[in-house]
């Protein structure tokens, strides 16, 4: 059954049809919500909200596009406000903790015991990690949302368009631009030898 016929008929209170529909496109708008958020919990809740938001805006969709870009858009602006919340909330509370400090010694003394790398390779790899994830950080917020969505290899620049209201070209760009920026800020900071 395709999704159009699917929305008829959750249209018409079908709540099952709904259901189908939403395990159809579970994983897109997860993965939509996690290049968002980037923390499965909050995407998690993203997720819930954006099946939550479609449905109740069901009769708002007219087919111009694909029920699956509609319902991507309507979950990436529910996890970028989501975003919004979060980071006031994180800005009044301030953390004074290395970003991700515990889990690196965590991993590094996991190392130690095993076959695998060598602790100062381990190190060496979050710490590549952790300068990939800062420059990521860094970008402005347009480049570094059409990254994060095409990273997440799920979507055509054509759908990521659609969530971010810009033609596909201009993602097409972002993309590009991003990725450019992230090699030259890790070039910066001295990982030349991983990037080029």
């Amino acid at each position: 059954m395709s999704d159009a016929d699917l929305v008829a008929r959750a249209r018409e209170g079908d709540t099952a049809a709904f259901g189908t529909l939403v395990d159809r496109h579970r994983s897109a708008v997860y993965r939509a919500a996690r290049a968002a958020l980037g923390s499965h919990a909050d995407a998690e809740d993203a997720a819930q909200d954006a099946f939550l938001a479609a449905y109740r805006r069901l009769d708002s969709f007219r087919g111009a596009a694909s029920f699956k870009t509609w319902l991507l858009t309507i979950a990436w602006h529910e996890a970028i406000n989501r975003r919004r919340s979060l980071t006031r909330l994180w800005r009044r509370q301030v953390d004074n903790r290395p970003d991700d400090e515990g889990p690196l010694v965590m991993d590094v003394m996991a190392n130690v015991a095993s076959n695998g790398p060598t602790p100062e390779q381990a190190a060496a790899h979050d710490d590549l990690r952790r300068g990939i994830r800062q420059a990521i950080r860094s970008l402005s917020p347009k480049l570094r949302d059409a990254l994060l969505l095409a990273q997440a290899g799920e979507y055509t620049y054509e759908e990521i368009g659609a969530m971010l209201r810009v033609p596909s070209g201009t993602i097409k760009w972002r993309v590009s631009e991003a990725r450019r920026v992230v090699k030259q800020t890790l070039r910066d900071r001295g990982y030349g030898d991983v990037v080029d």
